[in-house]
């Protein structure tokens, strides 16, 4: 923000006739009190390029709402749970909120809120929509992993499979296979891992129709795809694969994922192991919980801690299970919170149920 033509004005003569002695001290007065304000003004209402973050609501997943639970397992028992789980978030500005330097300093200074350098958050030259379908697909892969977890924690059948990760617009597979469908075999060869997928296309001639069997939302199906010519006149499908998971049950949340990050994917684990398996997880205690998790149960760092802390003590929890690798983050920041760190989907399912019997800290993992 530029300052005004005749405040520079003002300022230059006035500046001018103070060196020559012949400016009133009610002047100099009146021209310096207009520069505080307008200064004072630029350091309010000035943006500054970065994000706050602050703590957020809490959401208890093993609870219901008048239309219902907020997570069902469906293909499984269901089993009756006990306390809270609650899922831990923060808030934090948008792409293009305005945020004044003294918004900023706050953020910094407060001991449960943290101020970022917006590109750091959000990459450069993103909208709040693009934001938001990225937060949604993340939350989308998160859940999914966080199933697999579960049911292998909980001794269900889960298979590997390779998975249509991605269709090229311009390629031969566009309209033809999706993202996500789970592929079973090629021209009947029986496919386990992308590489065999990768050899299977490789083994054919340009212009070859490749026959696709797959899974697409539970349902089997049979795709013909003819290859095209790749960049090396080599044939190609114009697909990208990943691994994929085939698992019977299915998992049904009533959660808005713009809510939520990657980061609830332990508490969607633990929710969905508690639910699947008999007895109660975690008694009457109510448990917060963040953190990142993988298809094998290995339990991600995460960022916003202190702020997540802090809404956590204000939903009433007690203990709070987190990435061991995120106690360092913690520092001084003090709370009465039960911290327990863990590396993995079974270590917070072996902490929780010592706290449920009692059991020490000496028998519970501490952030240290």
């Amino acid at each position: 923000m530029a300052l005004p033509p005749w405040l520079v004005r003002l300022a230059t003569v006035g500046c001018r006739r103070l060196k020559g002695g012949s400016m009133s001290r009610n002047v100099v007065a009146i021209v310096s009190s207009i520069l505080f304000v307008v200064l004072a003004a630029l350091i309010v209402l000035v943006p500054v390029p970065v994000v706050t973050w602050r703590p957020g609501e809490t959401i208890d997943v093993l609870g219901a709402d008048e239309d219902g639970p907020l997570l069902q397992v469906n293909g499984l028992e269901n089993y009756p749970t006990r306390g809270e789980l609650r899922l831990t978030t923060v808030s934090r500005s948008s792409v293009d909120a305005s945020v004044s330097l003294p918004e900023a300093l706050i953020a910094h200074l407060a001991p449960d809120s943290e101020a970022l350098p917006r590109d750091v958050v959000y990459p450069p030259g993103k909208s709040n929509e693009q934001v938001r379908e990225e937060a949604v697909a993340s939350m989308d892969s998160s859940r999914d992993h966080a199933v697999v977890a579960a049911l292998r924690a909980a001794g269900q059948p889960v298979t590997e499979m390779p998975m249509v990760s991605s269709v090229v617009l311009a390629g031969p597979s566009n309209g033809k296979l999706h993202a996500g469908d789970l592929i079973e075999s090629i021209d009947g060869q029986v496919v386990s891992t992308r590489d065999d997928v990768a050899e299977v296309i490789r083994n054919r001639s340009v212009g070859d129709p490749v026959v696709f069997k797959v899974v697409r939302d539970g349902a089997q199906l049979t795709v013909s795809v003819v290859t095209t010519a790749n960049a090396d006149s080599q044939p190609y499908a114009g697909i990208g694969v990943d691994v994929g998971y085939l698992f019977a049950p299915q998992v049904e949340y009533r959660i808005d994922p713009a809510v939520v990050g990657p980061s609830a994917g332990l508490v969607f684990s633990l929710a969905i192991y508690d639910k699947i398996t008999e007895g109660s997880l975690i008694g009457d205690h109510v448990v917060a919980i963040t953190g990142e998790v993988d298809a094998s149960g290995k339990v991600e760092g995460i960022g916003g801690i202190r702020a997540k802390i802090r809404g956590a003590e204000r939903a009433g929890a007690t203990i709070f299970v987190l990435p061991m690798e995120t106690c360092k983050n913690i520092g001084d920041f003090r709370t009465d919170l039960r911290l327990v760190p863990v590396d993995t989907l079974k270590d917070a399912i072996a902490a929780l149920q010592l706290i449920k019997e009692g059991q020490s800290d000496m028998e519970v993992p501490t952030c240290e």
